[in-house]
């Protein structure tokens, strides 16, 4: 692969590299493309399950490994994490000297790779850039990213044009959609039956997938948000709930604690999981009646499931929605009086139609044909372009 141009992406836990699985196999295969891959953050912490071993199970060679992952939620621990993951990151850069680096979203982990290719002169493709989710770190963070990228894959038009705002050139960004909506058309999911024995859980009468995490630009909510909508979800009748676990945010370890506390309380109807994968996770969409949360899989790929979404407080306030999620505030009325309007038949209705606003055919196939034809032109040197006269 001598005359092949390398592409590097970087992943630093399991939502995110189920959702960039299926354009790192469309660069594998590519004849002049060289993939490179660089494991980071929670793969790398039995916290979080050592996924970097599924990504190796996959077929996936990883080039680097970077230690960066504190034993820490505190605000503290984190901002150490993305010092390491910086040192760590500079030898791993130096070392593959990639000709792209690929990244996804707004972790603090991408932010330091980001900010490390910045001074390394190395150029940087974003996806879903120009988002907004006003009550997390992660809004201001993922606009510091699109500044220091040079091509960008935006999941709707919107999104395009607000990148375009923050002076970006409009010719360097791409509305593609969203690689997880396209990867539920492209994967093999599991049938009930096969879900049921790979989780060693049966589904109830009714059943709604949980997941919650904390509301980060908030002090210290987690845990009387998370309580408000376990009480909420107390009352519910002959429903069977699975809980997949928060990510390593401040504060998540307190809404994990709970959430095992909640399993011991109620085994016979409650299941929970540091990591369901990819394929288990949307697979568990095709059975359960929706989604309860705060997660961005709630507004991106719930939606194409025919399922609705109970979209809790502040950390996606500013997404585009599809008109099956219903937003509610993080107290126990409002979190029960959302969970009843997802099981009312207009609701149910209108969630089956199935518009999904971040749907775009073939979105990693059009990522990967956009890298090729720009790779060659780009420069680390940018124009701000306004969009307004200067004067």
């Amino acid at each position: 692969m001598r005359n092949s141009r390398k592409i590097c992406i970087v992943t630093g836990g399991r939502a995110e590299y189920g959702l960039l699985y299926g354009l790192m196999k469309e660069i594998e295969v590519a004849n002049d493309l060289e993939l490179q891959i660089i494991a980071t953050g929670m793969h790398l912490s039995p916290e979080f399950d050592i996924t970097y071993l599924q990504i190796e199970k996959d077929g996936f060679t990883i080039n680097r490994k970077v230690e960066m992952l504190l034993s820490s939620d505190t605000p503290i621990g984190i901002s150490k994490s993305m010092g390491l993951g910086m040192i760590g990151f500079a030898d791993a850069l130096d070392g593959l000297r990639p000709d792209l680096l690929v990244v996804l979203g707004d972790r603090f982990e991408i932010f330091s790779v980001v900010s490390t290719a910045l001074i390394a002169k190395i150029p940087v493709a974003h996806l879903h850039g120009g988002e907004v989710t006003q009550g997390a770190f992660d809004e201001a963070i993922r606009h510091s990213i699109t500044k220091m990228s040079h091509l960008h894959f935006t999941a709707t038009e919107s999104y395009r044009n607000r990148v375009i705002q923050m002076g970006e050139d409009p010719g360097s960004v791409f509305n593609v959609g969203a690689l997880g909506v396209e990867n539920i058309k492209r994967l093999e999911l599991l049938p009930k039956e096969a879900l049921e024995e790979s989780i060693t859980f049966k589904f109830g009468k009714r059943n709604l997938l949980v997941t919650f995490h904390p509301v980060t630009l908030e002090h210290s909510t987690a845990r009387q948000q998370f309580s408000n909508l376990l009480q909420a979800l107390d009352e519910l009748q002959e429903t069977s709930l699975i809980f997949t676990k928060t990510n390593a945010d401040t504060d998540g370890r307190i809404i994990n604690r709970m959430i095992d506390d909640y399993v011991v309380a109620f085994p016979e109807r409650v299941v929970a999981f540091t990591n369901l994968g990819q394929i288990r996770y949307l697979s568990m969409m095709q059975f359960v009646d929706g989604v309860i949360g705060n997660s961005s899989s709630g507004i991106i790929e719930a939606p194409s499931f025919g399922i609705g979404t109970v979209n809790i407080g502040n950390r996606q306030s500013g997404r585009i929605k599809a008109d099956s999620v219903i937003d509610c505030d993080p107290s126990v009325g409002p979190i029960k009086k959302a969970i009843s309007e997802l099981y009312k038949t207009e609701h149910i209705r209108k969630s089956k139609m199935k518009v999904n606003p971040y749907y775009k055919a073939g979105t990693a196939v059009k990522i990967v044909n956009i890298i090729r034809e720009n790779i060659g032109m780009l420069s680390v040197i940018k124009e701000f372009c306004d969009i307004l006269p200067r004067y």
